[in-house]
């Protein structure tokens, strides 16, 4: 696998605005936790080895168990996720296949049973940016960073 471009250097101020959205969403009071799940979640649905790389490797930074990680995309098989998330990761499938679902409206009731509405908000625009930084990372090729050579390098 080859990268296509460096996004980042083709368009700085894309790359800026990003930024601006990625802090936003950082930090409009939404737990570290339930961002990095939601992340890994949609960049997993998405295939973005990038993103999955780097939200796993975050969350395991900020605490989260390797067992939680290893059955995410089995998060409706498992008991190990609150309500709080389970809604969360609904809404995340939903809107990641947004042209699958329609954004049901079960999934939205889930989240609003379990988010104020500007929680409800900011879940959604951390839906949309990861969704766009996956689309980026994976539309142009971007490479996770490698820590060991694999199987396939050799």
């Amino acid at each position: 696998m080859h990268p296509r471009l460096n996004f980042a250097e083709a368009s700085p101020e894309g790359l800026k605005a990003m930024r601006t959205f990625e802090s936003y969403v950082r930090n409009c009071g939404l737990e570290t936790s339930l961002i990095e799940l939601v992340k890994t979640r949609a960049s997993q649905i998405n295939g973005c080895a990038y993103c999955i790389h780097m939200h796993t490797s975050d969350a395991r930074a900020e605490g989260e168990s390797e067992e939680r990680l290893y059955l995410l995309s089995a998060w409706r098989e498992s008991p190990l996720y609150t309500d709080r998330e389970r809604a969360a990761l609904a809404w995340t499938e939903a809107l990641t296949r947004l042209a699958e679902t329609g954004a049901p409206d079960e999934d939205y009731r889930a989240i609003e049973d379990a988010f104020t509405e500007k929680e409800r908000v900011d879940l959604t625009y951390l839906i949309g940016a990861i969704n766009v930084w996956n689309r980026l990372a994976v539309g142009m090729r971007a490479i996770h960073p490698v820590a060991t050579a694999s199987a396939a390098a050799e």
